[in-house]
């Protein structure tokens, strides 16, 4: 538990000026499902997207498994820009400190671009190392019948590791079942891709795997002959999550996979993924927006407004105890199945400006109880402590 799986740090992500994700910082533990909420265009998904590299991000790192995997150089661009700005009219000391500012920034700019380029080939020498150790204690531990099928196993695994992408480690459950999958290819091909393009060329192999992942999701062999069009939207839904976790990856982003499903098809993904989540140890990035689903199925919570995560907590504390005015307006939205509540709910509105007055002081995440972050100025900080030591007590 001391590295987690996943460590997003100052994430940017910006499309010309539009800021779709500014200075998000958050981790994951191994084994944690981790929920992201907030209203549509807040910048949930563009995370997700950031973390597994379909875009390239504008700033900030992101380490997995330990590794960076992404990185941007916008950050140290503009600090080195600023040092030679100031340099203009500096004596000579400040001018030497500011040209080292200069001289660390550019070199974590080849750094970043290094990382974000060849982080394949950095990582597989540790990717071939953890299978070594896997199969170590079991070669040496096994019966003689069984250490023949164990090397193949490993061996198998080496070549594998050999040439696999460390990003196929994250795997991703998109938010159209209908989109996501290419209607021109069977189930069988679709969910097949990945492990050919891994290098997979073993048809019984592919089979096996494929046949066994389409039935631990609830579709049966015969699906694998037919095309997406002919399922529902909760069957494809299935078959996206087969696609991901054939992969046999540590991380899953599920950018709202329930939200175009049936409340009753949602409650059967949502009971798979939990299924899936435990029996193969998986960890889990859930992006949604209905605050009663990732309360269900979420460990910790973090809420996104305008591209910045204003607070983050257990989901327990969360609900019981939300402190930012945002949260507190996006809980009271969600409905209940109780006609006499409904009619007496009032929906709390939040408006920034009303909210905060940060003219002086720019806001920033702090512990307001130990794991309970909020983005806050100085002043709110210490009103918020208050509120806290008042419930406590």
């Amino acid at each position: 538990m001391d590295e987690p799986l996943l460590r997003v740090e100052h994430l940017c992500q910006y499309f010309g000026t539009n800021k779709a994700v500014d200075d998000v910082s958050f981790d994951i533990q191994k084994g944690e499902v981790f929920g992201l909420v907030g209203e549509s265009g807040c910048g949930k998904t563009t995370t997700g997207r950031s973390i597994i590299r379909i875009y390239d991000i504008t700033s900030g790192s992101i380490y997995f498994n330990g590794h960076r995997i992404a990185a941007g150089t916008k950050s140290y661009k503009d600090a080195i820009s600023d040092a030679k700005k100031a340099m203009r009219g500096a004596d000579a000391q400040r001018k030497a400190e500011l040209e080292q500012v200069v001289r660390e920034n550019r070199k974590n700019i080849r750094l970043a671009r290094r990382d974000h380029t060849q982080c394949d080939k950095l990582c597989r020498p540790y990717l071939k190392q953890e299978v070594e150790a896997r199969y170590e204690a079991l070669i040496s531990a096994a019966p003689p019948d069984r250490r023949d099928q164990l090397i193949r196993e490993r061996d198998y695994d080496l070549r594998v590791a050999e040439k696999q992408r460390y990003i196929t480690k994250i795997q991703m459950i998109f938010q159209d079942p209908i989109a996501s999958l290419d209607p021109r290819m069977t189930v069988y091909d679709t969910i097949a891709e990945g492990l050919i393009i891994r290098g997979e060329k073993d048809k019984a192999v592919i089979d096996e795997k494929v046949y066994r992942i389409l039935e631990r999701v609830g579709l049966v062999r015969e699906h694998a002959t037919r095309y997406p069009h002919e399922f529902s939207g909760g069957q494809r839904q299935r078959i996206g999550v087969a696609r991901a976790v054939i992969m046999n990856p540590d991380l899953i982003i599920a950018d709202e996979p329930v939200s175009a499903l049936d409340v009753s098809i949602q409650a059967q993904v949502i009971n798979l993924l939990n299924e899936l989540r435990h029996d193969l140890g998986l960890t889990v990035l859930f992006i949604a927006h209905d605050l009663s689903v990732v309360k269900y199925f979420s460990d910790r919570i973090g809420v996104m407004y305008f591209g910045r995560l204003v607070e983050l907590a257990t989901s327990d504390e969360l609900f019981a105890h939300p402190l930012h005015p945002y949260t507190r307006s996006l809980l009271s939205a969600i409905p209940l199945p109780d006609p006499y509540f409904e009619r007496t709910r009032k929906r709390l509105k939040y408006d920034p400006l009303a909210e905060h007055n940060y003219g002086s002081e720019q806001p920033i995440m702090r512990e307001v109880v130990p794991g309970h972050f909020v983005q806050c100025s100085q002043a709110e900080y210490e009103r918020y402590i208050k509120q806290m030591q008042g419930v406590q007590a």
